[in-house]
């Protein structure tokens, strides 16, 4: 039965929405793929996925067909029980990475509080009260919450709450000899994005990563991956880790995991997942059987040699053209990223003007991110198609063709 809804506008969005987020003009109402379409059928190519989310684009058909057949039989029980898609993905995710035990819960934020949290309880049962510091990178995010914004380390995000989490420090990222300094007996774990995303979109060099790792060995620390934007497929492989062939303790991984339902994951050991008895942690749609029914169509169709290898084609397709780009109009110093995570690090005459480049690509009708003011950003769809990658990459040398004339 179809239903008649009432009429809303973005003009509706300032007189009922709390102003912490400031969306575009337009209200996209249909997507399909890597095509999107507002109120007025304007017709728009995405590359900015949903912050990373859409790893496969808008209404896979995948994706559509396990939540309507979950939806018809069963939504939410709670953790009083468990359900049959939760167990599913449970094993999928462990059999295919370093994890032996999963926590699922609704977002990025949830799933690194529940591994700062582990980390310390871990900590504090083997090795009493007094290691407890955690150590993070400048420029970090690792969520909103209170605890994983003191652990970010941008404190335009953290300041003016009131005191923040103690025993949390920052170093600059990709800085060993930084990190050695840090770290002590009393660090209960190094906390690091193999690919910083909000932060600029920059990846790990991977002595940087080899050398957390054997820091956080020496110091009998955890090493912590927030893999919530790399991760799932982004970076060619199913978690960057994979890429460095280093190994964490802890992952978190949200946004791609539920190709857009709210669906995120904390994968561990069983050697540290004990220390999450019954009641020590929990969360009340933490996987929720609609979530994933969801995630296990994700994983089944990203988890393949096919798209994981597209992925990594799919990046050079972006990588020569953007340096073409820049290089022909002087907007760009550098295209970094791994996979289909890609930034865009602007000139020094174009330096803060991130946003400027984010208007003029949308006036060509196309969907792009920033990371920061000086870092335009890019996370299509794993399985974006070529032609939308052309299309898209036009038009935003059109914008930025305008921007310079």
């Amino acid at each position: 039965m179809s239903v008649e809804h009432a009429a809303v506008q973005r003009a509706d969005f300032d007189q009922v929405m709390v102003p912490n987020y400031a969306p575009a003009g337009f209200i996209p109402v249909r997507g399909a793929g890597s095509r999107v379409w507002d109120q007025a059928g304007r017709e728009l190519v995405d590359f900015s996925g949903g912050i990373a989310v859409n790893v496969l684009g808008h209404c896979h058909p995948a994706l559509v067909g396990a939540l309507t057949e979950q939806a018809n039989n069963l939504w939410h029980v709670s953790n009083v029980f468990t359900n049959e898609p939760t167990l599913r993905l449970a094993k999928k995710l462990v059999d295919s990475t370093f994890a032996e035990r999963v926590f699922f819960c609704n977002s990025g934020a949830e799933a690194n509080e529940a591994a700062f949290k582990l980390a310390r309880r871990v900590a504090h049962d083997l090795h009493g009260p007094e290691k407890y510091e955690i150590i993070a990178a400048v420029n970090s995010f690792h969520g909103r919450t209170l605890f994983t914004v003191s652990v970010g380390g941008q404190p335009k995000y953290s300041d003016g709450f009131g005191p923040k989490i103690t025993g949390i420090s920052h170093v600059p990222y990709n800085d060993l000899e930084a990190l050695k300094a840090a770290v002590t007996d009393k660090t209960c774990a190094v906390v690091l994005e193999p690919i910083q995303g909000e932060g600029g979109v920059l990846p790990g060099q991977l002595e940087y990563l080899q050398g957390a790792r054997k820091l956080c060995d020496e110091h009998n620390a955890l090493l912590v991956f927030d893999e919530v934007q790399s991760g799932m497929g982004r970076s060619g492989h199913l978690f960057a880790y994979m890429h460095y062939g280093v190994t964490p303790d802890i992952l978190s991984s949200a946004k791609s995991i539920g190709g857009g339902f709210p669906l995120a994951a904390m994968l561990t050991t069983e050697k540290l997942a004990k220390h999450f008895a019954v009641g020590v942690h929990g969360t009340t749609y933490g996987g929720n059987p609609l979530a994933c029914a969801v995630g296990e169509a994700v994983i089944d169709v990203i988890n393949t040699p096919e798209v994981l290898a597209g992925v990594q084609r799919k990046h050079q397709q972006f990588k020569t053209r953007l340096e073409s780009i820049g290089q022909q109009y002087g907007v760009f110093t550098e295209v970094r990223g791994l996979g289909l995570l890609i930034g865009c690090v602007l000139s020094e005459a174009w330096k803060g003007k991130a946003k400027d480049i984010f208007n003029a690509a949308e006036a060509q009708d196309l969907m792009i991110l920033q990371a920061g003011p000086d870092v335009i950003r890019f996370a299509p769809s794993l399985v974006i198609e070529d032609a939308d990658i052309e299309e898209g990459l036009n038009r935003f040398e059109r914008a930025i063709a305008k921007l310079t004339s």
